[in-house]
């Protein structure tokens, strides 16, 4: 066993292990990391000396991926206490990060438009039901969580778009104008045609 730890604590730059407990969370989905559960370790140096910021194997290959190569290249299981006999292969974890990256480039940015999918959706701001396959537009709705403010989607039929956003907390987007709704909808709505634009228009009419 390579020694990796020094009086004032770990020196090797990665360690993979099964955790030793369920106390450490993981600082990618911030959920614990339950015990004999495969973990990446990423040293740091904070305040009070040099430590590991631990993470789910399969959290750091979606959102870390160059790291476990790294930890894998350096074989970072070393002779840990608590390690599975088999851990997964640098391809399926990399399999993990494509799967991520492909839904981050599928998730929508606040405003946008698009055709209903289903028809069990309501407008938010009016009640009314949105019919299956007809326009609809998604606003942000400000939500105070954790001592942060969030936006997440509100959404609503176009003809409701102008009273949306006269009440508190909902807005076109995050830092969006409302006079810029429009051009914003068209940059991220890049499904919709001419025809979906020119009702839009008419029915969301003007924001100034």
């Amino acid at each position: 066993m390579t020694d990796d730890t020094t009086e004032s604590g770990p020196t090797a730059p990665y360690l993979i292990e099964g955790a030793r407990s369920s106390r450490a969370k993981c600082k990618t989905c911030r959920k614990p990391i339950l015990k004999d559960t495969l973990r990446l370790g990423i040293l740091v140096e904070g305040p009070f000396g040099t430590g590991y910021m631990w993470h789910h194997l399969p959290c750091a290959a979606r959102n870390q991926f160059p790291k476990v190569e790294e930890a894998y290249a350096q074989e970072a299981w070393g002779d840990v206490a608590s390690l599975p006999d088999e851990l997964p292969s640098l391809e399926d974890l990399n399999h993990l990060r494509e799967a991520a990256e492909t839904k981050k480039k599928a998730r929508k940015v606040l405003p946008y438009a698009e055709h209903d999918p289903s028809g069990r959706a309501k407008c938010k701001h009016s009640g009314e039901p949105i019919p299956k396959g007809s326009l609809r537009v998604a606003l942000g709705q400000e939500v105070e969580f954790g001592g942060q403010t969030r936006v997440s989607p509100f959404l609503v039929l176009p003809s409701q778009v102008g009273e949306a956003l006269q009440v508190p907390g909902i807005v076109p987007g995050r830092e969006v104008d409302p006079l810029d709704l429009m051009e914003h909808l068209r940059t991220n709505s890049p499904d919709l045609d001419e025809n979906d634009w020119t009702v839009l228009e008419a029915e969301i009419g003007s924001m100034e």
